[in-house]
């Protein structure tokens, strides 16, 4: 019995510590595939879920988000053991036009402008350090408008939009291409991997 008792604390601590080593950020960066696909294979990203935040109203869908004021993001889940969130909003703002406020790239509108949800206000600070490191780079030739807001809540977007370039690579690779985002990165950045 005691050698049961014990395996069962030894399960409940693992949970525990699993469950510990997940933190969640929101961030947008345009059409919500193309975020969730440049992040999912992150070393340290346990998941990406496209979805909307940042509007007023409950349960916005793909018809009702942009009118009720939400845009288009994904909710990250990482291990912060693995990648820190200094480190993730690196890469984040690697895969996106951080100096366009207006959208990103064919997508126009508020619905798909650049923003970082913070949680805290660490996390409010690392991203305000991150957009001055990225402007601090000279890689860029306007100004880094990418905004910093509190997070508010997170709607999952419907299923067919979740890993939409997994089921559908052809149509998401046009898309992609067609959008020139591949062009403006690799002319930013160089060329970069697992598009």
């Amino acid at each position: 019995m005691k050698k049961f008792l014990m395996t069962v604390v030894f399960l409940f601590m693992a949970i525990g510590l699993s469950h510990a080593e997940e933190a969640k950020a929101i961030l947008a960066g345009g059409c919500f595939w193309c975020v969730e696909s440049d992040l999912e294979n992150v070393l340290g990203v346990k998941s990406v879920v496209s979805g909307y935040s940042g509007g007023s109203g409950d349960d916005p869908t793909y018809h009702t988000y942009t009118e009720m004021g939400y845009v288009e993001v994904v909710e990250v889940a990482y291990d912060p053991s693995v990648i820190s969130y200094s480190q993730l909003l690196d890469v984040f703002l690697q895969k996106i036009d951080p100096t366009d406020s207006e959208g990103q790239f064919c997508d126009r509108g508020s619905a798909y402008r650049p923003v970082i949800f913070y949680s805290n206000e660490e996390e409010k600070k690392l991203a305000e350090d991150s957009k001055v490191s990225l402007s601090n780079l000279k890689k860029l030739t306007k100004p880094v408008t990418i905004e910093i807001i509190a997070a508010s809540k997170f709607y999952p977007a419907e299923e067919y939009h979740q890993d939409y370039y997994k089921k559908n690579p052809v149509k998401y690779k046009f898309y992609r291409f067609k959008c020139g985002r591949d062009q403006f990165l690799e002319r930013i950045w160089g060329k970069s991997k697992g598009h």
